[in-house]
Order: structure tokens, then C-alpha cells, then sequence
């Protein structure tokens, strides 16, 4: 349970302001098709995130217990760092699928956006951090879908009323907060 809680809250935290986020209320306000939109978000994190998932299970097979203990709390710590430098969305990754329709458009417009993205590379960590594969993936889209599908419904009222700086500080410091865990060797969060 600790690696989908955890997963979860790191992954909704981390994707606001997020670029995908960004591109969430871009793809809404183009196509104003809000479950077309939603249903693409989803599918694409799931399919995005599984294999981020297994690559960080690779990892974390590949390495040795000191090796990966390290590797991942300095992740941790990098991603906390990450976390404080704004996303802004290129507006051809929008664009580009267009053909596709709104679904088929948000697929692989949020596929692409994820690839190498702040929540991709924490789903790596995640994955080689617990082991519960299935939960860490789970965890993570459910905080893709927590953040994103309010900003599919509310893109003008979100951008407009959080704090980004704010959201990315709580989220730099649960990052920094994991990475120092993980680096004293800290067995259990909660």
C-alpha cells in the first residue's frame, strides 16, 4: 500500500504546472471534448508509465542493494531540484496528431510529452525504489488522472488560482524528503 499512497501523492503533486498538465488544458481548450481527453490522458499515462515501471524494475534487478540505494535517493534528490524549474509546453506537440482526432490526438500527444518528463523519470525511481510493480504504476497514473482531469474541466479556474511555485516547493520537498529516506536507508515511510 506504501508504494501506491506514496507513488500517488509524489506523481499528483509533481504534475502540476507539469508540461502534460499544461497540455491537459491546451487539448481542452481546443477541442472542449472533456472525455475524449481524459480517456487518451489515462491510456497513454498507463501505457507510458508501465514501461518506465518495468525499466525501473530492470534497474533495480541490475543493480546491487548499496548501488541502487544510492542511485535512487540521489535521484530522489535531483528530481527534488527538477522540481523547482517551471515546465512550459511546446504548442506543436498539440498540434501535431491532430488527424487523429481528440483521442487519438491526446494519446499520443501525452505519450510524447511524457517521454524523459519529471513524472516518467519519478516513475523509474518509484519502480526501482518498491517493488510492487503493479502498485507503483497504479499509483502514479492515479496521480496523472488526479492532476490532470480537474484540469481538463477547470483549465482557466487552476491556472488562475494555484500557486505553482507553491505546488512544485511542496512536491520539491516530499522528492527531498524520499531521497534522504532512501539514502539513511530508511525501510518504511509510514
Amino acid at each position: 500500500m506504501e508504494a501506491f499512497l506514496v507513488s500517488t501523492g509524489v506523481v499528483a503533486l509533481g504534475e502540476m504546472g507539469d508540461k502534460t498538465q499544461l497540455l491537459a488544458m491546451l487539448l481542452a481548450a481546443r477541442f472542449r471534448r472533456p472525455w475524449p481527453i481524459i480517456a487518451g490522458i489515462l491510456v497513454a499515462t498507463l501505457a507510458n508509465h508501465a514501461a518506465a515501471g518495468a525499466l525501473g524494475g530492470w534497474v533495480a534487478n541490475a543493480l546491487g542493494p548499496d548501488v541502487l540505494r544510492w542511485t535512487i535517493g540521489l535521484s530522489f534528490l535531483a528530481m527534488a531540484a527538477w522540481m523547482l524549474v517551471p515546465d512550459k509546453i511546446d504548442a506543436d506537440e498539440a498540434h501535431a496528431a491532430g488527424r487523429f482526432g481528440v483521442f487519438g490526438t491526446t494519446v499520443v500527444a501525452f505519450f510524447l510529452a511524457e517521454m524523459g518528463d519529471k513524472t516518467q523519470i519519478a516513475t523509474v525511481a518509484l519502480a526501482a525504489r518498491y517493488p510492487e510493480l503493479v502498485a507503483v504504476v497504479a499509483g502514479t497514473t492515479l496521480g496523472m488522472m488526479i492532476s490532470n482531469v480537474p484540469a481538463v474541466f477547470l483549465s482557466d479556474a487552476i491556472a488562475n488560482r494555484v500557486s505553482m511555485a507553491w505546488v512544485h516547493g511542496i512536491a520539491a520537498a516530499i522528492f527531498a524528503a524520499l531521497g534522504i529516506l532512501t539514502l539513511l536507508n530508511v525501510g518504511k515511510l509510514f
